[in-house]
């Protein structure tokens, strides 16, 4: 990695991590920056269980074990992001009763992602899909952003604050999300080590570290087009429970698990 692409690097998650803890911070915007983080974590899952059973397919024991764990700890911390939805009264939005574009005729923006567009830059999405991924192209893309989430998460739990039980029982479980990222950065790193030289681990590292500057770069891009406006996630709670402290006692038992 170049200096110029390490500088950029530092400002552009620094910035990142910034913006994140100001929005989770704020109670107005903290409702779409947990819908978000929901939506990743529990995306992840069905991707992750399909890579553990090819790995046990192909012989890999260790890998799949670590890749049906990982697939776990996803499920986990979308139940605990949307615990603190539901504390807020809030739920994820139905992506199927969305329209594909908007009045104007563009796509709508809720259904792409400028930063993945970027991050994956030059890969189909039939490359990406997880029967035919390539491992090298799996090991380091996450690990990247597994080790930034690590600290992203732990900065945005730390701004929390601690007076009220909703928002000290959000915060205890956004760390306990950070110690899991740390953990699938770290056997990430390992599978990298287990398959190819160091000098190539840190080549593939410095690769899609690159590619995570350009990304954050065309994320700013498109954020700056919709003159910082960011599409909304989030809807009214649609079930007729109400948050009450059984929400925030189901939350804690999902950290404890």
């Amino acid at each position: 990695m170049n200096f110029l692409t390490h500088v950029l690097h530092l400002v552009g998650t620094g910035a990142a991590a910034y913006n994140l803890a100001r929005q989770i911070r704020d109670p107005e915007t903290r409702p779409n920056v947990l819908a978000g983080f929901q939506l990743a974590e529990s995306g992840s899952v069905p991707f992750l269980e399909t890579l553990s059973q090819r790995t046990a397919t192909e012989g890999d024991a260790w890998l799949a074990e670590k890749l049906a764990k990982h697939a776990s700890d996803e499920k986990r911390h979308g139940q605990i992001f949307a615990h603190g939805l539901k504390q807020l009264n809030k739920q994820v939005v139905d992506f199927k009763n969305l329209p594909q574009t908007t009045s104007e005729g563009q796509p709508d923006e809720r259904r792409r992602s400028p930063f993945f567009e970027a991050y994956f830059e030059g890969y189909s999405s039939e490359q990406l899909k997880p029967e035919v991924l390539d491992w090298t192209v799996f090991m380091a893309s996450p690990y990247i952003l597994e080790l930034d989430a690590s600290k992203d998460f732990a900065r945005m739990a730390n701004v929390l604050p601690e007076e009220e039980p909703t928002t000290r029982n959000l915060k205890q479980g956004i760390l306990s999300i950070a110690k899991d990222e740390t953990g699938h950065a770290a056997y990430l790193y390992e599978a990298m080590t287990r398959r190819m030289p160091l000098a190539d681990v840190q080549k593939l590292i410095d690769e899609w570290r690159t590619r995570k500057v350009n990304a954050l770069l065309a994320m700013v891009g498109s954020l700056l087009q919709r003159g910082g406006r960011t599409p909304s996630l989030v809807q009214k709670l649609a079930s007729t429970e109400t948050p009450d402290e059984g929400t925030a006692a189901s939350n804690s038992e999902l950290i404890a698990a």
